[in-house]
Protein backbone atom coordinates (compact mmCIF):
# COMPACT_ATOMS: atom_id res chain seq x y z
CA UNK A 1 0.00 0.00 0.00
CA UNK A 2 1.77 3.09 -0.94
CA UNK A 3 2.61 5.89 1.74
CA UNK A 4 0.60 9.26 1.43
CA UNK A 5 2.91 12.14 0.67
CA UNK A 6 4.26 14.23 3.70
CA UNK A 7 2.62 17.50 3.94
CA UNK A 8 4.46 20.71 4.45
CA UNK A 9 4.96 20.84 7.72
CA UNK A 10 5.48 16.95 8.28
CA UNK A 11 8.54 17.68 5.85
CA UNK A 12 10.15 20.31 8.02
CA UNK A 13 9.49 18.19 11.36
CA UNK A 14 11.60 15.74 9.87
CA UNK A 15 14.34 18.17 8.62
CA UNK A 16 14.32 20.03 12.21
CA UNK A 17 14.38 16.50 14.20
CA UNK A 18 17.37 15.58 11.25
CA UNK A 19 19.76 18.76 12.29
CA UNK A 20 18.66 18.70 15.70
CA UNK A 21 19.83 15.49 15.94
CA UNK A 22 23.23 16.37 14.80
CA UNK A 23 24.11 19.37 16.56
CA UNK A 24 23.25 17.14 19.79
CA UNK A 25 25.45 14.44 18.31
CA UNK A 26 28.43 16.70 17.29
CA UNK A 27 28.15 18.56 20.67
CA UNK A 28 28.92 15.48 22.53
CA UNK A 29 31.20 14.07 19.54
CA UNK A 30 33.58 17.44 20.15
CA UNK A 31 33.60 16.71 23.95
CA UNK A 32 34.66 13.42 23.38
CA UNK A 33 36.92 12.34 20.10
CA UNK A 34 39.69 15.15 20.31
CA UNK A 35 42.06 13.29 22.03
CA UNK A 36 41.24 10.15 19.90
CA UNK A 37 41.74 12.03 16.88
CA UNK A 38 44.84 13.72 17.91
CA UNK A 39 46.45 9.87 18.33
CA UNK A 40 44.76 9.08 15.12
CA UNK A 41 46.81 11.86 13.53
CA UNK A 42 50.17 10.87 15.53
CA UNK A 43 49.55 7.29 14.02
CA UNK A 44 49.26 8.39 10.33
CA UNK A 45 51.84 10.49 10.60
CA UNK A 46 54.33 8.58 12.21
CA UNK A 47 53.47 6.11 9.36
CA UNK A 48 54.09 8.15 6.43
CA UNK A 49 57.15 9.34 7.69
CA UNK A 50 58.44 5.99 7.57
CA UNK A 51 57.58 5.44 4.34
CA UNK A 52 54.16 3.65 5.15
CA UNK A 53 50.53 4.15 3.86
CA UNK A 54 46.93 3.82 4.64
CA UNK A 55 44.50 0.83 4.48
CA UNK A 56 41.14 1.70 4.73
CA UNK A 57 38.10 -0.47 4.21
CA UNK A 58 34.10 -0.65 5.59
CA UNK A 59 30.79 -1.67 3.75
CA UNK A 60 27.98 0.38 1.80
CA UNK A 61 28.41 3.81 3.19
CA UNK A 62 31.81 3.42 5.36
CA UNK A 63 32.67 1.98 1.73
CA UNK A 64 32.27 5.39 0.34
CA UNK A 65 33.89 6.71 3.49
CA UNK A 66 37.23 4.94 3.05
CA UNK A 67 37.11 5.92 -0.71
CA UNK A 68 36.39 9.82 0.52
CA UNK A 69 39.58 9.75 2.50
CA UNK A 70 42.01 7.83 0.48
CA UNK A 71 40.59 10.63 -2.39
CA UNK A 72 42.14 13.41 0.21
CA UNK A 73 45.24 11.64 0.95
CA UNK A 74 46.69 11.03 -2.65
CA UNK A 75 45.16 13.91 -3.76
CA UNK A 76 44.84 17.12 -1.75
CA UNK A 77 43.12 18.38 1.16
CA UNK A 78 43.78 22.01 1.95
CA UNK A 79 46.27 22.82 -0.32
CA UNK A 80 48.29 21.32 -2.90
CA UNK A 81 51.48 18.77 -2.06
CA UNK A 82 52.68 15.64 -3.12
CA UNK A 83 50.03 12.54 -2.69
CA UNK A 84 50.07 10.48 0.15
CA UNK A 85 49.31 6.80 -0.71
CA UNK A 86 46.67 5.27 0.43
CA UNK A 87 43.96 2.45 -0.83
CA UNK A 88 40.62 2.21 -0.21
CA UNK A 89 40.56 -1.89 0.08
CA UNK A 90 37.58 -3.05 -1.88
CA UNK A 91 37.24 -0.30 -4.06
CA UNK A 92 38.12 -2.71 -7.16
CA UNK A 93 35.33 -4.86 -8.19
CA UNK A 94 37.15 -7.53 -9.84
CA UNK A 95 39.19 -8.48 -6.58
CA UNK A 96 35.98 -7.87 -4.29
CA UNK A 97 33.60 -10.63 -5.77
CA UNK A 98 36.70 -12.93 -6.46
CA UNK A 99 37.52 -13.17 -3.20
CA UNK A 100 33.53 -13.06 -1.95
CA UNK A 101 33.01 -15.85 -4.51
CA UNK A 102 36.42 -17.88 -3.88
CA UNK A 103 36.31 -17.43 -0.51
CA UNK A 104 33.42 -15.52 1.79
CA UNK A 105 32.42 -11.85 1.86
CA UNK A 106 33.66 -12.15 5.84
CA UNK A 107 37.16 -12.61 4.81
CA UNK A 108 37.33 -9.70 1.57
CA UNK A 109 39.17 -7.30 3.61
CA UNK A 110 41.26 -9.33 5.19
CA UNK A 111 42.78 -10.77 2.32
CA UNK A 112 42.84 -7.36 0.32
CA UNK A 113 44.73 -6.13 3.33
CA UNK A 114 47.35 -8.90 3.51
CA UNK A 115 48.32 -8.54 0.18
CA UNK A 116 48.36 -4.50 0.08
CA UNK A 117 50.24 -4.51 3.46
CA UNK A 118 53.67 -3.28 4.24
CA UNK A 119 55.62 -2.84 8.10
CA UNK A 120 54.79 0.56 9.10
CA UNK A 121 51.11 0.46 7.45
CA UNK A 122 47.87 2.00 9.45
CA UNK A 123 45.01 -0.31 9.12
CA UNK A 124 41.79 2.07 9.17
CA UNK A 125 38.44 0.24 9.19
CA UNK A 126 34.90 1.83 9.11
CA UNK A 127 31.86 -0.02 10.88
CA UNK A 128 28.91 1.86 12.20
CA UNK A 129 27.82 -0.73 14.58
CA UNK A 130 31.75 -1.80 15.22
CA UNK A 131 30.52 -5.63 14.26
CA UNK A 132 30.69 -6.10 10.32
CA UNK A 133 32.62 -9.03 10.55
CA UNK A 134 34.74 -8.70 7.29
CA UNK A 135 36.00 -5.31 9.16
CA UNK A 136 36.94 -6.74 12.57
CA UNK A 137 38.30 -9.94 10.60
CA UNK A 138 40.56 -7.04 8.65
CA UNK A 139 41.49 -5.75 12.05
CA UNK A 140 42.70 -9.07 13.30
CA UNK A 141 44.62 -9.62 10.21
CA UNK A 142 46.46 -6.55 10.45
CA UNK A 143 47.49 -7.03 14.33
CA UNK A 144 48.83 -10.29 13.51
CA UNK A 145 50.93 -8.27 10.58
CA UNK A 146 52.22 -5.95 12.92
CA UNK A 147 50.12 -2.58 11.42
CA UNK A 148 48.37 -0.02 13.70
CA UNK A 149 44.70 -0.13 13.64
CA UNK A 150 42.23 2.55 13.56
CA UNK A 151 38.41 1.79 13.87
CA UNK A 152 35.63 4.07 13.54
CA UNK A 153 32.83 2.81 15.07
CA UNK A 154 29.22 4.05 16.61
CA UNK A 155 28.74 4.27 20.18
CA UNK A 156 30.76 1.82 22.27
CA UNK A 157 32.49 0.68 19.25
CA UNK A 158 31.66 -2.91 19.40
CA UNK A 159 33.98 -5.64 18.56
CA UNK A 160 36.29 -3.48 17.11
CA UNK A 161 37.05 -1.44 20.10
CA UNK A 162 39.61 -4.34 21.33
CA UNK A 163 41.18 -4.43 18.02
CA UNK A 164 42.06 -0.99 17.69
CA UNK A 165 44.75 0.97 18.83
CA UNK A 166 42.78 4.20 18.09
CA UNK A 167 39.19 4.07 18.28
CA UNK A 168 36.70 7.16 16.61
CA UNK A 169 33.41 6.15 18.59
CA UNK A 170 30.82 8.57 17.24
CA UNK A 171 28.47 9.57 20.31
CA UNK A 172 25.45 7.73 18.70
CA UNK A 173 23.94 4.37 17.62
CA UNK A 174 21.98 5.97 14.90
CA UNK A 175 23.94 5.17 11.29
CA UNK A 176 23.53 8.42 9.18
CA UNK A 177 24.77 10.20 12.39
CA UNK A 178 27.94 8.21 13.16
CA UNK A 179 28.52 8.72 9.48
CA UNK A 180 28.50 12.43 9.37
CA UNK A 181 30.72 12.42 12.63
CA UNK A 182 33.22 9.82 10.89
CA UNK A 183 33.36 12.24 7.68
CA UNK A 184 34.20 14.95 10.31
CA UNK A 185 36.66 13.23 12.19
CA UNK A 186 38.39 12.01 8.48
CA UNK A 187 38.69 15.19 7.92
CA UNK A 188 40.38 16.49 10.37
CA UNK A 189 42.87 13.76 10.22
CA UNK A 190 43.63 15.18 6.88
CA UNK A 191 43.94 18.36 7.53
CA UNK A 192 46.65 17.52 10.58
CA UNK A 193 48.81 14.80 8.78
CA UNK A 194 48.80 17.44 5.68
CA UNK A 195 50.27 20.43 8.16
CA UNK A 196 52.45 17.98 9.54
CA UNK A 197 54.05 16.64 6.75
CA UNK A 198 54.03 19.60 4.38
CA UNK A 199 54.31 22.63 6.40
CA UNK A 200 55.01 26.46 5.24
CA UNK A 201 58.23 26.98 3.89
Amino acid sequence: MARAPLAPADLRRVIDAAFAEHRAVLEAASAQLPKAVEAAATLLIAAYRGGGKALLFGNGGSMTDALHLEGELVGRFAFDRPGLPAVALGGGAAGLTAIANDYSYADVFARLLAAQARPGDVAMGFSTSGNSENVVRALQRARELGLSTIAFTGEGGGRCRALADVLLAAPSSHTPRIQEVHILAGHTLCDLVEQALFPPA
